[in-house]
């Protein structure tokens, strides 16, 4: 793959406006986790409560990312982060105005954050796929970098100021400035034009399209391993960010200044890490990438716990948000570059399911181990906890980034047929029939499992190969569709990559012409009524 500028992506107008709108609500949402965190620990003593407000804002996306990242590859993506957008929006002012009129209690601050945090839910699917619409491929990793640049950019800033705005003014202060935020995003995005999706097919509805990504990334083991490194990663590294409420009112200088500083030396951290991302993705593979982030932030980790010390906790800080940015940025580029387009998003919620799932659990977790027992032990626990993470990596290494082109193949051509078929007419039966020289058959083979997980990948079941028992060298390929539509987006869902396997088999086949491809419509019941009218004397050409 070729190596871009990491500002590259800048030379898209429409990726400028977007990412500067977004720095814009990432400096809200920072201010929002400053006051909302603090808040919390005014409200209550409870660890395991102040730990849960982290938990909050991460729970909802292992929840509903995947419906999110479902209805992004099958509506209009732009009108779907305006939605969440919205969402987000109008929970901000609710809370900020009920906690200037003291109406919030520590279990409505979590639902509001959890409100917001759907929101996030909703949004960061149709965002992550919409980088391929707004960038090149060869430019698709600085993208992501850029976009972690600017939410750490505010990190670095934004809690500070957070830190100041509630001292000064007030949690209440601080959600406003984070309702604000949305203005500009929302504009930004409601004047973005991207480019169109040509349907050729109808809408896949919502339940097929949910199966069709847990299919997608179920069959890819590649996707498999990096969605299990970032559960452990995010259940671990969380620790950090859900207990420092915690590291920061137990301090002798306590107070909202101190989180913000913390927090902002952790964010100063992960614009270090983005800024060496370029180079070090260069020089290194990517499982040893994601093995010195595990083992960076279990080292911080420990500093952490064994020291009292804020300048030191705030140096420990520097190594956990660049650990932070190298190991996350990697999975998100590793599943983009590992997804064909029309699956992207699914293949993204998936992987945000289960980096936010392992967050949302690991702030519950460490918040009650601190509660049970201290800060510094449920620290501790979580750094040996990474350091198990960067040892599992000789087992479920990281791949590298590939070099197969996953853009759509474009060479299905739908038959035109003899019965008035529907849609949603089906069950769907496809054969393809091969003659095979008994030299070639080991090669045949291999190319054949290597289709049948592509065939099982993108939505046919019940795949079979059968040898004719007659006839050795006559083999016969065999696979069910649910339904017309859906073997239109079964054959559309095929990539230049995966049509070289098809040309491999056609070069073995022994017969007069390509292999011949029958599509038959299955019936269980035979009854003169169910028969299908004829569309016509049309030829049915192969394919």
């Amino acid at each position: 793959m070729k190596q871009s500028s990491a500002l590259a992506p800048f030379r898209y107008p429409a990726f400028r406006t977007l990412w500067g709108a977004t720095v814009v609500s990432n400096f809200g949402g920072m201010v929002q986790a400053v006051g909302a965190a603090w808040m919390m620990t005014q409200l209550t003593q409870s660890a395991t409560l102040i730990a849960l407000v982290q938990a909050s804002n991460t729970l909802p996306v292992m929840l509903f990312a995947l419906l999110s990242g479902a209805l992004a590859d099958i509506f209009d993506r732009r009108r779907l982060m305006l939605i969440a957008l919205t969402i987000m929006a109008v929970m901000s002012v609710l809370l900020a105005v009920l906690t200037y009129l003291g109406r919030i209690e520590p279990w409505s601050l979590l639902l509001f954050t959890f409100s917001i945090g759907l929101g996030q839910a909703i949004y960061n699917p149709p965002w992550q796929a919409s980088m391929g619409d707004l960038v090149s491929r060869d430019d698709l990793p600085s993208a992501v970098t850029l976009n972690s640049v600017g939410f750490n950019l505010m990190r670095s800033v934004g809690p500070a100021i957070g830190g100041l705005i509630v001292a000064a003014f007030g949690s209440a202060a601080a959600f406003a400035v984070n309702a604000a935020s949305y203005g500009p995003l929302i504009f930004a995005m409601s004047r973005w034009n991207p480019p169109p999706r040509v349907a050729r097919t109808a809408r896949e509805p919502l339940g097929p399209a949910l199966a069709a990504g847990l299919r997608y990334v179920g069959l890819s083991p590649n996707l498999i391993r990096v969605l299990l490194r970032a559960a452990l990663f995010g259940l671990a590294a969380v620790s950090v960010l859900a207990l420092l409420p915690l590291i920061a009112r137990d301090h002798p200088e306590s107070g909202s200044l101190l989180l913000g500083l913390l927090l902002g030396c952790y964010g100063i951290g992960a614009i270090l890490g983005a800024a060496v991302n370029p180079r070090v993705r260069g020089r290194f593979s990517n499982e040893q990438i994601v093995r010195t982030a595990f083992l960076g932030f279990a080292l911080a980790t420990l500093v952490l716990a064994l020291t009292d010390n804020v300048w030191l906790q705030g140096l420990a800080l520097l190594p956990a948000g660049a650990s932070w940015v190298l190991a996350l940025s990697l999975f998100n580029v590793t599943v983009q570059l590992s997804t064909p387009r029309w699956v992207v998003a699914r293949a993204l919620a998936l992987y945000q399911t289960a980096t936010f799932g392992g967050m949302a659990a690991g702030s519950w977790i460490w918040g009650a181990l601190a509660g049970s027992y201290s800060v510094q032990t449920s620290l501790i626990v979580a750094s040996v906890v990474l350091l198990f993470g960067a040892v599992v990596g000789f087992w479920l290494s990281q791949p590298d980034f590939g070099q197969r082109d996953l853009d759509p193949a474009n060479q299905f051509r739908e038959p035109a047929l003899a019965l008035d078929l529907r849609g949603r007419s089906g069950p769907i039966m496809v054969m393809v029939d091969y003659i095979i020289d008994q030299r070639d058959v080991p090669e045949f083979l291999r190319l054949m499992a290597e289709r049948r997980n592509i065939r099982r990948r993108d939505g046919a079941r019940n795949w079979a190969l059968l040898r004719d028992l007659e006839k050795p060298d006559h083999w016969s390929e065999s696979y069910h569709i649910a339904t017309w539509d859906e073997y239109i987006r079964h054959n559309l869902r095929r990539t230049k990559a995966d049509a070289a396997s098809a040309v491999s088999l056609r070069a073995l086949h022994r017969g007069e012409g390509d292999p011949l491809v029958h599509r038959m419509i299955e019936r269980h019941e035979v009854t003169p009524a169910d028969d299908m009218p004829l569309a016509g004397k049309v030829q049915v050409p192969g394919a």
